[in-house]
């Protein structure tokens, strides 16, 4: 696996696909800089060494069409100040012009393309439109995991332009690794945490990951497909009912394989689904008809906790409760804490997907945990066992 380390890049261009698509508020200020940040390494490790650094991204989806809204104009200023070098901007991404730019850039230089996506053939995985973003760099540096699991043309096709001239960034092979460590090199006990709203979204990955851990803890939603396909009562609990015989193929195949699955075992209910309704704490096989589990139960969380601190390797997808209201949200946060703990002494813990990494920025967690990733989709499919194409395009 070839890394930034593996090349000196001394009086060389370096293509980086970055992952620049960040949130933007109606005056089009960045109001989340964290991609920007987990850049800020590998192209500083380009222009230390002498090299100059060519940016590709994309933001949003304009659809093959040019959008002043999503123009990376907007972020150029944000990118300088993080960085701390003056980044310069081209607006476009292909053509003489932006040949020009590049070929005039001097070493500690910076040129940030226009968004990739305002050309359809970005999206197409057109090999002709790889070609001409190909002639931008001497050294190919894909950095950009949260697309990693497209085969977009700046993503992988370009990839082929460059034999034995690519490598991953810095952020990218971090997130290699970290995925690495819980799915093969991990030390035992490892536990993978899964919550969130419905089993279906995690199907592939409680099959791709039952060989791989020891413990599994099941907590969100899913909870009550698991619990009434055994028999119990989840009263107005969210439930998919044609889930349930694949719930309890689950649990059988986690039995053959020997790893112990955690459900819980009481649930904060609520009469309805908002912030300020009337609660009681049920058994989660015993929740009345017109109530509905929002959030795990003390008992619940003392069990869940006992089996954190237990595991030297941990990966936490998906919230324990509905964690967007502050009243269910509890088991979320003493997820995290006990996630916390267990780091402190010395576990290995990944945190990725949508809804956990939302919740661990707003609790703060960020820096309590070993890692966070910055990749959803791309994240969820490498833990379904998929070869991600960005990936392969730089290993092949």
């Amino acid at each position: 696996m070839k890394t930034l380390n593996d090349f000196n890049f001394e009086n060389k261009k370096a293509l980086i696909r970055v992952d620049f698509n960040v949130p933007l508020d109606g005056d089009l200020n960045v109001t989340d800089t964290n991609r920007i940040e987990a850049a800020k390494p590998t192209i500083l490790k380009v222009i230390e060494d002498g090299g100059s650094a060519v940016l590709m991204s994309h933001l949003g989806r304009p659809d093959g069409k040019r959008n002043e809204k999503l123009s990376l104009k907007h972020i150029c200023s944000k990118v300088s100040g993080i960085i701390g070098v003056d980044v310069k901007f081209i607006e476009d991404c292909v053509g003489e012009k932006v040949e020009s730019a590049v070929a005039a850039l001097r070493p500690g230089e910076v040129l940030l393309l226009e968004n990739l996506r305002f050309h359809k053939a970005e999206t197409e995985g057109d090999k002709g439109f790889a070609k001409q973003l190909a002639k931008l760099g001497d050294i190919y540096v894909n950095d950009a995991f949260g697309t990693a699991h497209r085969a977009h043309a700046s993503t992988t096709i370009v990839a082929e332009f460059f034999p034995g001239q690519k490598c991953f960034g810095g952020l990218l092979a971090k997130e290699i690794d970290a995925i690495e460590k819980v799915m093969r090199t991990g030390e035992k006990p490892v536990l993978a945490i899964l919550g969130g709203a419905k089993v279906s979204s995690k199907i592939t990955i409680i099959e791709n990951i039952l060989d791989k851990v020891d413990h599994l803890i099941i907590g969100g939603g899913m909870t009550y497909t698991f619990v009434k396909a055994q028999g119990g009562q989840v009263g107005d609990s969210i439930c998919e009912d044609d889930k349930m015989p694949l719930a309890l193929d689950i649990l059988k195949q986690a039995k053959e394989k020997g790893v112990k699955v955690h459900i819980p075992v009481d649930v904060l209910a609520a009469n309805d689904f908002d912030n300020n309704a009337d609660t009681q704490v049920v058994d989660v096989d015993k929740i009345p008809e017109g109530w509905q589990g929002l959030d795990a139960g003390p008992r619940t969380l003392e069990n869940f906790k006992s089996v954190i601190l237990q595991s030297k390797t941990i990966l936490w997808n998906g919230p324990i409760g509905v964690f967007e209201m502050e009243n269910f949200a509890k088991g979320t946060i003493a997820v995290g804490n006990a996630i916390y703990e267990a780091t402190q002494s010395g576990a290995f813990s990944l945190v990725g997907g949508g809804d956990s990494v939302a919740a661990v920025k707003q609790f703060g967690f960020e820096n309590k945990v070993s890692y966070v990733s910055t990749g959803g989709g791309a994240m969820l499919e490498s833990l379904e066992g998929k070869t991600l194409p960005g990936i392969a395009a730089i290993l092949g």
